[in-house]
């Protein structure tokens, strides 16, 4: 079937940080021109000034990048044929693909069916059983009320406890709670039905097998409009704080037989589902016995794109480009073997120790980024930055590549020695307790290992010397007078 060309020429991206920094990059790359949006709180953010052309889409934080109909209007208003989500926000949302569909714009993104059917685990799972895709056990929906309190406990006595209850339409690790018994099933069902009210604007939930201690694998894949799916390797996103990624590694440290299986099913997986772009299909892989099973796939871009980028060679958003433009896939097989090891870590403003509590308001005092050779950032904060309270705490996302395992984590550790912020507390010091920690550099990490290994939150709070050294630095230069020359 022939595929109709379309020539991207402005691309808006409909989403706000570093995430659309990285996007206009690519795009100024192409040649092509980058729409960027705002809400009023970001009027002052760094994104806006590397894009063409701003448009400023209300006041209301977290609420205007939500808004369908404010994004599709910026995109007519400023002449832009394609729209690009980023991730967050619209990214997953199929009404959002639907109405750049109907407004004749672009979505570098999966059509709307695709979005809606992976966007409903249940149907999701349904689909991957179709194509013979590892599936966990799990219900339909559950009726509301008593009625479904009933089918959860029908479901736990056939397979056993531990049990969880998922949103169907969940994400981001909301709308998740583990059940170990009948009575806490009668207490979290009512609590996560709400929660995935208030979290999604949808109260269907279900429950599926819990598997205990898994590794959480994921398959990058790409996909054009004429047929051609390949996957570009594994990563490895088992460390995580309540369902929330922190650090991910690729490739995955697994049997060479058992990835080519996982791959196999994820190009299974997403041929039986229409898919086109990029997306990310996700397992859960026994610890012990390397079985796997689907759990969702992702119908966007990951933030942890960046670590396949880095083995690969691929610019992931300008395949996505080129995909939406009815280009063929032309990615020959040799590329996609994933030379050495590359780890993401997320530098956030949040205090690890405090159960993560973000550092909203506060000031970078001082900001001085590592560098030289394996070592790529992605962020737009810089010293006088203030750490916004209406969004996310992700300050730069620090993606290192080494040779091998243990290069990358010795890069790892120097990299984030080197990396000094002064002002808000943030998640460097609890990584550099991680590379120094036995299981860690012998690679041997599951869903449980932040609860296993709970020594990691007892990092020293000294602030280091050369920290100080730069914080005085900073005074001298913003007041114009050295406090000590007197």
């Amino acid at each position: 079937m022939a595929v109709e060309q379309k020539k991207i020429k402005r691309i808006l991206i409909a989403n706000r940080g570093e995430i659309a920094l990285r996007i206009i990059r690519t795009v100024k790359e192409l040649g092509l021109e980058a729409i960027a949006v705002y809400e009023k709180p970001d009027s002052e953010s760094p994104y806006m000034r590397s894009a063409d052309d701003a448009i400023m889409i209300g006041d209301r934080p977290r609420k205007e990048y939500l808004d369908i109909e404010k994004i599709i209007w910026a995109a007519r208003k400023s002449g832009s044929d394609a729209i690009h989500p980023g991730y967050g926000f619209l990214s997953e949302n199929a009404d959002f693909s639907a109405a750049c569909e109907k407004a004749g714009i672009i979505f570098i993104g999966p059509p709307p069916q695709v979005i809606r059917d992976m966007g409903d685990k249940v149907v999701a799972r349904k689909i991957m059983e179709k194509a013979k895709v590892p599936t966990i056990p799990g219900t339909e929906n559950l009726a509301s009320g008593d009625t479904g309190i009933e089918q959860a406990k029908l479901f736990a006595d056939k397979h056993g406890y531990p049990v969880m209850l998922k949103a169907s339409a969940g994400g981001g690790g909301r709308g998740i709670r583990k059940v170990k018994n009948e009575e806490e099933m009668k207490i979290q069902l009512p609590l996560v039905r709400a929660e995935t009210r208030s979290a999604f604007n949808d109260d269907r939930i279900y429950l599926e097998k819990c598997v205990e201690s898994p590794r959480h694998i994921e398959i990058q894949i790409l996909a054009d409009h004429h047929g051609n799916v390949i996957h570009l390797g594994s990563r490895d996103c088992s460390i995580q704080r309540r369902h929330q990624k922190l650090l991910e590694i690729a490739p995955a440290d697994l049997p060479a037989n058992i990835l080519e299986a996982m791959y196999d099913a994820a190009i299974k997986g997403a041929r039986e589902v229409g898919y086109v772009n990029a997306g990310t299909v996700e397992f859960l892989v026994d610890s012990q016995t390397n079985e796997f099973w689907f759990m969702e796939m992702n119908t966007r871009l990951q933030v942890e794109h960046t670590v396949t980028e880095e083995l690969t060679g691929v610019d992931i958003v300008r395949q996505q480009i080129k995909i939406a433009e009815g280009d063929v896939l032309n990615i020959p097989p040799e590329r996609v073997h994933m030379m050495g090891k590359a780890v993401q870590v997320r530098i956030n403003a949040e205090d690890p120790k405090n159960n993560f509590m973000p550092e909203g308001g506060k000031t970078l005092e001082v900001y001085q980024s590592p560098g030289g050779p394996g070592v790529r950032l992605d962020g737009v904060v810089y010293q006088g930055y203030r750490i916004p309270t209406d969004y996310d705490s992700l300050m730069v996302k620090m993606t290192i590549r080494g040779y091998d395992w243990e290069q990358t984590i010795e890069r790892l550790k120097r990299s984030l020695n080197n990396f000094l912020i002064v002002g808000p507390k943030t998640t460097i010091p609890f990584y550099l307790a991680i590379c120094d920690e036995p299981d860690f550099k012998a690679g041997k990490f599951d869903t449980s290992y932040l609860d296993t290994h709970t020594q990691l939150f007892n990092y020293p709070e000294q602030e280091r010397e050369v920290a100080k050294l730069s914080k005085l630095i900073a005074e001298i230069h913003a007041r114009k007078v050295n406090p000590f020359a007197y």
